[in-house]
């Protein structure tokens, strides 16, 4: 299940026309979810527990921990995870810390 700011959820379809854009997709699974469960193409894993010191992280230091660009505050930016209540904290996360 997946979350992003003009909606609560977005469907499969939803998301691969999103990825289609130039969107950030953050996994807020815990790795061994992805060891066991696979990568979600095109998504970085950052997992919940991380996910607020990551936000904050200097725009190298995360570039080098997460192979990926930081994004910036108002980058489009999506949250998925297992069952979607992850994602949901993760969006509250990103939107207290000035992500829109």
């Amino acid at each position: 299940s997946l979350c992003a700011s003009g909606a609560s959820s977005l469907s499969y379809r939803e998301l691969k026309e999103l990825k289609k854009t130039d969107i950030l997709h953050i996994d807020v699974r815990e790795r061994w979810e992805v060891d066991r469960d696979g990568k979600i193409p095109a998504s970085i894993n950052i997992p919940l527990g991380e996910l607020v010191e990551a936000l904050q992280m200097d725009p190298t230091e995360f570039k080098e921990q997460y192979n990926q660009k930081m994004p910036s505050k108002s980058d489009p930016v999506v949250f998925s995870c297992l069952a979607g209540k992850r994602s949901k904290q993760a969006l509250a996360f990103a939107t207290s810390l000035g992500f829109n």
